[in-house]
């Protein structure tokens, strides 16, 4: 045997040793035959649908339970979703809190009132002594003050007050 170079890639194939022998394959062509009507009893037909039943009634379950829980989700969320709301509110607020305690502040308040309105503290010299006598205070009306509403009558009445009081 001559030994032959392979200049591509892939591997040659080797013949087998022995050859195929060519067989005939018999094959039967089978007429359609008509279907024949199998006969269900009534027993059988309950039972197919009670379990078709079943089957439907589970389902509808699941189907329930699935949707129940989605809403269930749903609320969960949305209750997340406000107590985080409310934490954030609830901080802020006590944050502003914080700020109006430090506003309140005796030397702030009086820092700002020199800075903004130019304020200024009193010396001695700016303060004034005033004697009031011990006596009371309160004066008593001398005259007899009448309130009349004459917008409260109406016409009927003032022509009866103009005919009697004259």
């Amino acid at each position: 045997m001559a030994t032959r170079y392979q200049y591509e890639t892939s591997p040659r194939k080797l013949e087998p040793s022995y050859k195929r022998e060519k067989r005939k394959q018999n094959i039967k062509v089978v007429k359609d035959l008509p279907k024949q009507e199998v006969k269900i009893s009534k027993e059988q037909k309950i039972r197919h649908r009670k379990v078709t039943l079943l089957v439907i009634a589970i389902f509808g379950l699941l189907l329930t339970i699935s949707y129940r829980n989605t809403q269930i989700n749903e609320k969960f969320n949305e209750m997340q979703t406000l107590e985080t709301k409310l934490s954030s509110l609830q901080k802020e607020n006590e944050q502003l809190q914080v700020t109006i305690e430090n506003s309140l502040n005796l030397s702030n308040i009086e820092k700002q009132a020199k800075e903004k309105l130019g304020m200024q503290k009193l010396t001695n010299k700016q303060t004034i002594y005033v004697s009031l006598p011990k006596k009371d205070y309160i004066e008593s009306a001398t005259e007899k003050i009448e309130i009349s509403d004459n917008t409260a009558q109406n016409w009927f009445e003032k022509i009866v007050d103009k005919i009697f009081n004259r």
